[in-house]
């Protein structure tokens, strides 16, 4: 049984090579299931991942499931060791030292993936950051520098990668970005404050830079994923009544995971979403279309 299984396995496969994606037939363990693996040898850069409760931590398990190469980078070289803690359950994946917030770092970082890797197909930016007393406080107290570093972080990285890894030429065509947003760059929302507007110009970016990189092959698009309890999710004021509300009211009545966000990344990433670019997607079980 099991060699029906592979041989009808590496005839589907033989068949579908030249489309970059393989098919796999599971065993008696699942019987009835199969997966199409979507990534299978595209190489994904994941930046933002600080632990397993990390969006970024779903998407590249999700990645990984879907045969990609995964790349990470965090923040600094004192941070490489313990995220390594986490990211050695991925086989052959690596991790880079990148402070978005430099633009020496960004490419320092990059250089050295090319180096190793060659080109890429696919960049994961998860980064963003807020000083908590410009997210506690009420927005109109928000200070003049606590602004400026939120949207550097936040939204101006965005840019700063997309415009180093094209100068490198680092970027395979039909290669993908995609980054995180959130509901707050649309409404407000209670706590989200000066992240909001971050998150804002975050989306704005991706659609000025889905025109720019469109010259290269290069798609860009949004993910704008429900709440999940994160490391940084802490610093919103009541961030646990915002999972409330959530389940109440969304179509679908439950909160998403970091995996069901992971694998819309994947999706994107994907040649199954060759043309889709410069659009937001939301992964939020439904909760972005429900009025008062």
């Amino acid at each position: 049984m099991i060699e029906k299984i592979q041989e009808l396995e590496s005839e589907i496969n033989e068949k579908l090579k030249s489309n970059n994606v393989v098919v796999r037939i599971l065993g008696n363990e699942d019987k009835n299931k199969g997966s199409i693996i979507i990534l299978k040898d595209k190489k994904i850069v994941i930046m933002g991942i600080r632990n397993k409760w990390s969006i970024a931590w779903g998407a590249a398990q999700s990645a990984h499931e879907q045969g990609a190469q995964v790349i990470f980078t965090c923040g600094s070289m004192e941070k490489i060791e313990k995220i390594k803690e986490l990211t050695n359950e991925i086989p052959n994946s690596d991790v880079f030292a990148c402070d978005a917030s430099s633009d020496e770092s960004i490419k320092e970082c990059f250089e050295k993936i090319k180096e190793k890797y060659g080109k890429i197909d696919g960049i994961l930016h998860a980064i963003a950051h807020a000083n908590t007393e410009d997210l506690r406080n009420d927005f109109i107290l928000t200070s003049r520098s606590g602004y400026a570093h939120a949207c550097d972080v936040s939204a101006y990285s965005l840019i700063a990668v997309a415009k180093i890894t094209k100068e490198l030429d680092m970027l395979n065509a039909g290669a993908s970005i995609v980054s995180y947003t959130y509901y707050g760059a649309e409404k407000v929302v209670d706590g989200y404050n000066i992240m909001g507007a971050a998150k804002a110009a975050l989306e704005a970016n991706i659609r000025y830079l889905a025109k720019d990189l469109g010259k290269i092959d290069v798609r860009i698009n949004g993910i704008s994923a429900g709440p999940i309890k994160t490391l940084s999710a802490k610093g919103i004021k009541d961030f646990n009544s915002i999972l409330d509300v959530v389940e109440e009211k969304a179509p679908l009545h439950q909160n998403v995971t970091p995996k069901q966000v992971g694998d819309a990344t994947s999706f994107l990433f994907s040649d199954m979403a060759s043309a889709i670019t410069g659009e937001i997607i939301h992964v939020d079980n439904g909760f972005s279309i429900i009025g008062v």
